[in-house]
């Protein structure tokens, strides 16, 4: 797994969920597989066959969640007011009116909010750039131009 950047906020925001995924996660899955235990038998027992799948689906994350946080760097976010970088907040004009973006790490992305990925084509295409400059970014409905009106 090669290395990802992230900020110290999204890092924590996975460690919180790291803890609650093994420890009060896992506990009430267990909880809920004795409770079907207690049914009867386990080959029709649907709440024992859900609790199951259940902890498999937990025990998967919990994996992902520990190979993941081996392989991150984290970044400060960006303070420069100068040149686009991750955690600024940008101001953008598309087709005459103004967007607002928020440069973030690949698991705080929220698209309905501006919060892009610094991973993401749009993203990677404002990384480094200044007020005035013009992005054009490829889409499917073809190329689309940006022009970054403010660097907060």
């Amino acid at each position: 797994m090669q290395d990802q950047i992230i900020s110290q906020e999204g890092y924590e925001k996975l460690k919180k969920e790291l803890e609650f995924l093994t420890t009060g996660r896992r506990r009430e899955i267990a909880d809920r597989i004795e409770k079907a235990k207690e049914l009867g038998d386990l080959s029709e027992n649907a709440e024992y066959s859900e609790a199951k799948e259940a902890q498999t689906f937990n025990e998967s994350r919990i994996s992902e969640l520990n190979a993941l946080l081996k392989n991150l760097t984290i970044v400060e976010n960006s303070t420069d007011k100068e040149a686009i970088g991750m955690g600024s907040k940008i101001t953008v004009k598309i087709n005459g009116s103004s967007r607002e973006y928020t440069i973030v790490s690949f698991n705080e992305v929220d698209p309905v909010n501006g919060m892009i990925s610094n991973e993401s084509p749009l993203g990677r295409a404002f990384i480094g750039r200044k007020v005035g400059d013009k992005v054009v970014v490829s889409t499917p409905k073809g190329d689309v131009t940006y022009e970054v009106t403010k660097i907060e």
